[in-house]
C-alpha cells in the first residue's frame, strides 16, 4: 500500500501571557486564560462550527505569502471587526539546531504585520478553480534561503485567539480486511504470509524466516542453507525474489556491522540461488538492532543503558559488560528472510490457444488432475496480459463433478475484474444449486456479496447478510474467517449509519468491531486498514492500542509504522516515553531517509520540524538525522 495520500491537522498553542516579543509585536494583545475567553468566545464559536471540509493554509510563492481557503463564506464571516485578522509567524528551522536548545515562546519567529478584515475582504480572490486566497506578507530577504514554516495568528480586535501549527500528516487508503477467495484453497489477494514464531508456512505464495547469525561468521554456503530449503518443500514453486532483512547487535563499529551484515545477505541470496535457474531478484537492507535491544535490556538489570545516547551505549558495550549481556545480543543478529514464490509451470511456452485447446482435451478425456494444471497455468497467462474473457472458452460441463473448476473459473474472472462482480455472484448462485452443502461455494457468495453491498451494485438486505454470514458456521468455516467477515459487516455498516447519520448505531458497529479484532489473526494490512478506520471515527486512542505491539517489532510493515508514527508524534504524552524511542528507532532502522524527512518543512512533505520543540523528539531526530 504505498500510494499516499496528505491531510492538514492544525494545532492550536496559546501560551500563557509573556513579558512580550523580542521583536515588533504589532500592538498584538496575548490574553490570559479568563481574559482570552470573554474576548475570543465569537472565535471559538465559530471555529467550532467550521464545517469540517473547511481547509485553509499558507502558500509560499517565492517571497510571497498568502492565506488560502476552499470556504470564502466562512472566512468572509470569521472577520468582522476592523481590527479581526490574520498574522503570519515565519519560523525557521534553524530555531531547531542540534547544538541549540529553543525557549518556548509564543512568538517562534519572524512576525509579519497584521492583514486585518478590509484587507481580507476586499483581496480574497477566486485561485484554481474551488480556492480562494488573500497576500498576507512578504518574507524578509534575510530570510530567503532558509528552511521556513508558516503559522497562523488568527485576531479578533487585535487580540491573539487561535495560534495554528500546521502538520502536513501522511494517511493512507483503507479497505475491508481481505476476505481472500475459494480457489483450489484460500487465496488472499494480497497474499500476505501467516508465519507461526519462526517457522515458515508455505500456503501462500509469501514465506518469511528467521536465519540466526553466528557472531563473527559473515560466509554461509549451500550446506548451511540446504536443510533451511528442503524444509521449505518446494517442489512445485520457484523462488522469484528475495527480501533480506539483516540486523547486527548493537556492539562494536557500525561500519563493520553494516559491512559484516551485508556479506551475510549476500551470502545468504548466493546460497538460495544455487538451487535454482530462474534468477532471484534479491534486495538486501542492513541495521543495527537497536529496536530489540532496548526491548530486551528494559527487563533487565540494565535497564539504565537506555537513558544513554546510541555512542554512549557503544562505549559501554566493551570487556566484561559485553560478555555479560551476549546472552542477549547473541538473539539480536540474523536475518529476516522474505520469499516471493511463483509455482512451477510446466505449461509456461504454451499459447493461450494451445493451453485452451490441451484443457478441453483433458476435460473431455475425464483426466482431471491434469486439467487442474492446465487451468492454473491459464490464471498465470490471463493475469500477465490476457482478458478473463478468455475463459468462456473453456468447455466445463455444468455438472457437480466438475464444480472445482466452475467455482475457481468465476471467482478468477471476479480477482482480475471486480466490475465482473454481479456476473460472477449470479453465476455463483447457480453453482450453490448444484451442490448447497459446498463450504468453497457459500464462502465464495458472502465474499462476492459484500462486494455488491459495499458498492451497492445489488439490493442487500443487511439483517439477512448478517445471518448468512453467522450460517458460514454450518458450513464448517473457520470462526476466523467468520469473525473477519463480521468485522467486514460492521465496517459498511458503520459507514451506512454514519451517512444516515444514525450515530447511535454507527457507535453500536464501532464497538463490535472493537471486541471483535482481537479474535482474528491480522496482518499488517489489516492493521493498518483498522487503525485508519478507527481514527475516522474519533477513536484514535484505539488505533493506537491496536497498532503499538506491532510497532516495537522489527518485522512489522514500513506504512503501518510510519502511520503509528503520525498518529502519536504530535502527542507529548506518549513521545515523552522509553518505549516511543525504540518505535522511533525502529522507523529509522525500517527508512532512515523517511524518518528524517519527517522533520521537514510541511510544505516540502514533512509533517513539520516543528515538532522538533519536542525535546525528546529533537533528540532522537538530532542522534539519527545529523550524523
Amino acid at each position: 500500500m504505498k500510494f499516499h495520500l496528505r491531510f492538514l491537522l492544525f494545532a492550536i498553542l496559546l501560551l500563557p501571557a509573556s513579558k512580550g516579543f523580542a521583536q515588533e509585536q504589532f500592538g498584538i494583545n496575548i490574553p490570559s486564560g479568563n481574559e482570552r475567553n470573554a474576548v475570543c468566545s465569537y472565535f471559538e464559536q465559530s471555529f467550532q462550527n467550521k464545517p469540517k471540509e473547511t481547509s485553509f493554509v499558507i502558500k509560499r510563492e517565492g517571497n510571497q505569502l498568502f492565506f488560502e481557503t476552499n470556504d470564502e463564506k466562512w472566512v468572509k464571516q470569521l472577520f468582522k471587526k476592523p481590527t479581526d485578522g490574520i498574522a503570519v509567524d515565519i519560523v525557521s528551522k534553524k530555531r531547531y539546531d542540534c547544538e541549540t536548545t529553543s525557549q518556548p515562546s509564543q512568538v517562534k519567529g519572524k512576525l509579519l504585520a497584521p492583514v486585518y478584515t478590509s484587507e481580507i475582504r476586499k483581496g480574497l480572490k477566486p485561485f484554481e478553480n474551488t480556492r480562494y486566497r488573500v497576500a498576507v506578507g512578504t518574507i524578509p530577504i534575510s530570510m530567503l534561503k532558509e528552511e521556513l514554516e508558516f503559522n497562523i495568528l488568527f485576531l479578533n480586535e487585535n487580540t491573539l485567539c487561535k495560534y495554528y501549527t500546521i502538520y502536513n500528516l501522511a494517511s493512507y487508503p483503507w479497505d475491508l480486511l481481505d476476505m481472500g477467495v475459494y480457489l483450489d484453497s484460500l487465496t488472499f489477494k494480497n497474499e500476505k504470509i501467516v508465519s507461526d514464531s519462526e517457522q515458515a508456512v508455505t500456503r501462500y505464495k509469501t514465506l518469511r524466516f528467521v536465519i540466526p547469525f553466528e557472531k563473527n561468521k559473515s560466509v554461509y554456503d549451500v550446506s548451511d542453507i540446504k536443510p533451511l530449503y528442503d524444509s521449505l518443500r518446494l517442489t512445485d514453486f520457484n523462488i522469484k525474489t528475495i527480501d533480506i532483512k539483516a540486523y547486527a547487535s548493537v556492539e562494536g563499529s557500525t561500519q563493520r556491522n553494516m559491512e559484516l551484515q551485508q556479506e551475510r545477505g549476500s551470502s545468504i541470496a548466493s546460497s538460495l540461488q544455487s538451487f535454482q535457474s530462474p534468477e532471484i531478484e534479491t534486495a538486501i537492507t542492513t541495521s543495527e538492532n537497536w529496536v530489540e535491544f532496548f526491548n530486551d535490556i528494559s527487563r533487565s538489570k540494565y535497564a539504565s543503558l537506555k537513558s544513554l545516547s546510541k555512542n554512549e551505549i557503544k562505549s559501554q558495550l566493551v570487556g566484561q559488560l559485553s560478555k555479560d549481556l551476549e546472552p542477549i545480543l547473541a538473539d539480536h543478529r540474523k536475518a529476516v528472510v522474505t520469499l516471493e514464490l511463483n509455482r512451477i509451470d510446466v505449461y509456461k511456452d504454451k499459447s493461450m490457444e494451445e493451453l485452451i485447446g490441451l484443457f478441453n482435451t483433458s476435460i473431455a478425456a475425464d483426466q482431471l488432475e491434469e486439467a487442474t494444471v492446465i487451468q492454473n497455468s491459464l490464471f498465470e497467462k490471463i493475469k500477465e496480459k490476457v482478458s478473463p474473457e478468455a475463459l468462456k472458452q473453456l468447455n466445463i460441463p455444468d455438472q457437480k463433478k466438475y464444480l472445482e473448476f466452475l467455482n475457481k473459473n468465476t471467482m478468477y474472472s471476479y480477482l482480475m475484474d471486480i466490475r465482473l462482480s454481479l456476473i460472477a455472484y449470479n453465476e455463483m448462485k447457480k453453482l450453490a444449486e448444484l451442490d448447497p452443502s459446498n463450504p468453497k461455494i457459500q464462502y465464495n457468495l458472502a465474499v462476492l456479496k459484500f462486494v455488491l453491498w459495499r458498492n451497492n451494485a445489488a439490493p442487500i438486505d443487511a439483517n439477512q447478510f448478517k445471518s448468512q454470514i453467522n450460517d458460514l458456521n454450518k458450513f464448517n468455516i473457520d470462526r476466523a474467517l467468520i469473525d473477519r467477515m463480521m468485522i467486514n459487516y460492521h465496517i459498511v455498516r458503520a459507514e451506512r449509519e454514519m451517512r444516515k447519520r444514525n450515530f447511535n448505531e454507527k457507535d453500536k458497529s464501532v464497538l463490535s468491531i472493537l471486541s471483535t479484532y482481537k479474535k482474528v489473526p491480522l496482518t499488517d494490512t489489516d492493521y493498518l486498514s483498522l487503525a485508519q478506520f478507527l481514527t475516522y471515527y474519533a477513536q484514535s486512542s484505539e488505533a493506537v492500542k491496536l497498532v503499538e505491539p506491532r510497532a516495537q517489532q522489527i518485522t512489522i510493515d514500513e506504512d503501518l509504522l510510519f502511520y503509528y508514527l503520525n498518529l502519536t508524534m504530535i502527542d507529548k504524552r506518549i513521545t515523552q516515553t522509553d518505549a516511543y524511542r525504540t518505535i522511533m528507532l525502529n522507523a529509522v532502522n525500517q527508512n532512515k531517509e523517511r524518518y528524517c524527512k519527517l522533520f521537514d518543512p510541511s510544505l516540502e512533505g514533512g509533517v513539520t520540524f516543528q515538532l522538533l520543540e519536542d525535546a525528546f523528539l529533537k533528540s532522537t531526530y538530532c542522534e539519527n538525522c545529523q550524523e
